[in-house]
């Protein structure tokens, strides 16, 4: 039988002789060199401009350099872009399957048990290196050793290996080992574009609104550390007289440099240079400061979003709760494309290869459970409770999250026999008052004196049970018996309701009256069913005896 001809989302077919090998590799002295340059150094505006512009024309190796470096060196947007990479590649997966049937239900299994592998977290952190350089390329790694498909790894791969399409500027390309461009091989990368701005991806990433805060920074970090540095130091200037010849000017400056500091100088001793001191070093000092702080603030406005998680601003809108949730939005957002770049990419691929061409595909779904309000949840419930809603102990136990207690376990503040509240309930035995008078089990009424039940009538006819005239007798005679205990049982259970003030205190009544019931008053009534219903019968067959 021949298989299924299988096509990437790009409509290329699949080599499966390919799959299995590593085609994006590193190579010494090759087109992929894993050796990096440092276009940071000497950086200015000029230059920056230029790198950016080369990557937007199709060149976009120095300003992924650079965006390494700038991850390198700039601590706070370390700080903040691993944070939100971390936040997503952290969040738990399930994988929802295509629907109930057991086939469906078991490949989405399959998916989620290789989930289960202590690598992904690494490998989900790389794949999101998107997120600062705009797009990332991970090659994935088939194992069929064992007959059947499956990711045996998932590498990560210098975005400097890869190109994209000079057509549109969008459609993803790899280097081969000659440094020509030619199309992804099929069913073999994960390519993720993760977009802090709509356009080209080249042009979509943080790094490429960091470069200009990190450039405007280490101006200002560097005027900041001369400033530091000379900071206190005493200006030396020394005077030479007429006919100093430049050796002995030159030794001059040599011995005023040499003191300590850069503030030297030397001048003709004719002379005269006047110092005009700044009325406040301490304003200059801080300028720095804040100008570096503002700069910071900006990244974490431009990756995180908001700047009450990172930065402490004194007076600054909002509270932490509400920057926490603005966080929380773009946790979401990257995880929900996190989960479509991996469906389309890696989940799809592994089900066509290992069953073909599928109608629907398991689906994998990367979100934090939902925190609910279980203190609000159960002032709900008590309030149901109040107004005589049935609700069932299993569910609630279930929302909760407790186990449902058995007969042998100790409850926590369970009443004792003698109506005194154990040493662990927590209101010291106040609410135990009113519970007390339920303790006693519950005595039945007997049947009115000189009332003959339905047992004593057909003792009294000496087991011929034609004597017995109509067994509506019998019957009327064994619910006028029971009426009176079940009317007690209910009457005590509507005291109950109505003295409890929660669901918990109804439940220690319950327990109190019911606990040690007394069932002789329904053994009798049991007897006298069991002794009616057997004279029934016998009346029956000699009714049919007689006609025959």
């Amino acid at each position: 039988m021949k298989r299924p001809q299988l096509l990437d989302r790009f409509g290329r077919p699949i080599q499966r002789n390919v799959l299995t090998k590593e085609v994006s590799a590193a190579t010494i002295g090759g087109v992929r060199s894993p050796v990096s340059g440092y276009p940071a150094d000497g950086l200015d505006p000029v230059r920056l401009a230029s790198i950016l512009r080369a990557a937007d024309q199709g060149d976009p190796v120095q300003f992924l350099e650079l965006a390494e470096i700038i991850e390198e060196r700039d601590m706070h947007y370390l700080g903040v872009i691993g944070t939100r990479k971390r936040s997503v590649s952290q969040i738990p997966i399930t994988v929802k399957a295509a629907s109930d049937k057991p086939e469906d239900v078991k490949k989405a299994e399959m998916v989620q048990e290789w989930l289960e592998r202590g690598e992904l977290i690494e490998e989900l952190f790389d794949i999101l290196d998107a997120v600062g350089k705009g797009y990332s390329f991970t090659e994935i790694l088939w194992d069929s050793s064992m007959g059947q498909w499956r990711p045996d790894k998932l590498e990560y791969r210098d975005p400097r290996w890869f190109r994209f399409n000079r057509h549109d500027f969008k459609t993803p390309m790899q280097l081969d080992d000659y440094g020509q461009e030619k199309p992804l091989d099929a069913f073999k990368f994960i390519f993720a574009q993760v977009k802090a701005k709509s356009g080209l991806p080249i042009r979509s990433g943080l790094a490429r609104a960091a470069t200009w805060g990190y450039l405007f920074k280490k101006y200002t970090e560097r005027d900041w550390a001369i400033f530091t540095q000379t900071y206190g130091q005493p200006l030396r200037v020394g005077k030479w007289g007429e006919g100093a010849s430049e050796a002995d000017k030159n030794t001059l400056f040599d011995a005023v440099a040499n003191i300590a500091g850069d503030c030297a100088a030397i001048i003709p001793d004719s002379m005269t240079i006047d110092f005009v001191e700044a009325k406040s070093a301490n304003a200059s000092s801080d300028l720095y400061l804040n100008r570096v702080e503002h700069l910071d603030q900006q990244i974490s406005k431009a990756v995180l979003g908001q700047t009450g998680t990172t930065d402490a601003v004194v007076g600054g809108l909002g509270s932490g709760k509400e920057h926490r949730q603005v966080q929380e939005d773009i946790e979401r957002a990257d995880a929900g494309t996190l989960a479509a770049i991996l469906n389309r990419d890696l989940i799809r691929p592994w089900m066509d290869l290992e069953f073909g061409p599928q109608e629907a595909y398991p689906t994998l779904v990367i979100a934090r459970p939902e925190q609910e309000d279980l203190k609000t949840e159960s002032e709900i419930v008590g309030n149901l409770f109040k107004i005589g809603l049935p609700l069932k102990t299993e569910q609630l136990y279930a929302k909760f999250g407790y186990e449902k207690p058995k007969a042998t376990d100790e409850i926590l503040g369970q009443i004792s026999p003698n109506g005194d509240a154990p040493a662990n309930a927590g209101d010291g035995g106040k609410q135990t008052s009113k519970i007390k008078r339920f303790l006693e089990p519950i005595k039945y009424p007997k049947p009115e004196q000189g009332t003959q039940t339905a047992q004593q009538a057909l003792q009294a006819s000496q087991g011929d049970f034609s004597a017995v005239d109509d067994l509506g007798v019998l019957a009327d005679q064994l619910q006028n018996t029971a009426r009176p205990q079940i009317t007690a049982m209910m009457g005590q259970i509507e005291a109950m309701m109505v003295e409890a003030n929660s669901l918990e205190e109804f439940r220690a009544m319950m327990l109190a009256g019911f606990g040690e019931i007394d069932t002789s008053g329904f053994e009798a009534m049991m007897a006298q069913a069991l002794t009616s219903s057997f004279a029934g019968g016998h009346l029956a067959v000699e009714e049919e005896s007689r006609d025959a």
